[in-house]
């Protein structure tokens, strides 16, 4: 049984798929997007929000344990220089899966997996909007004489 064991297998050995997981998220810090298939997709997305973490807090120690995961010392740099500042603000959804159909050629679903490019700015807690109050109109009061002649001869045409 696989009671709680979280992640995808992928039809791989444990050591195949870590090693094909660290040269996906390397790719996609380096090039900023690549496609793949939906499932893959899913899995690198946390690992890469996790390296972009790191990138974050900017530390030695986090840029050894980056430089441990991604294959490449320019896409660590590159990491830590430029991706990390634009996500300073953002909290966390730092990448965005985009399902582009299926492949031709095994009928796999195929998504592109990329970082999110827009500058984020945190929104305003929002206000209900502040109703006018209506002014209350009082009638004047009205002149029994000539309302009542008028509404009496009316009656009677």
């Amino acid at each position: 049984m696989r009671h709680s064991k979280a992640g995808r297998r992928l039809g791989r050995k444990t050591s195949h798929r870590e090693a094909m997981f660290r040269n996906m998220v390397t790719s996609l810090l380096s090039h900023e997007k690549i496609t793949t298939t939906d499932a893959k997709a899913k899995e690198i997305r946390s690992v890469a929000e996790k390296m972009i973490t790191l990138g974050k807090r900017g530390d030695l120690h986090s840029m050894r344990l980056a430089a441990s995961y991604i294959r490449e010392k320019s896409v660590v740099t590159k990491l830590f220089s430029t991706i990390a500042p634009r996500y300073k603000e953002r909290a966390g959804g730092y990448t965005r899966i985009i399902k582009l159909g299926i492949r031709q050629g095994d009928t796999a679903p195929v998504s592109m997996i990329e970082l999110v490019e827009e500058a984020f700015t945190p929104k305003a807690p929002k206000q209900k909007p502040v109703k006018p109050v209506a002014e209350k109109v009082v009638a004047a009061p009205a002149e029994t004489g000539a309302s009542d002649e008028l509404a009496c001869e009316a009656s009677a045409d």
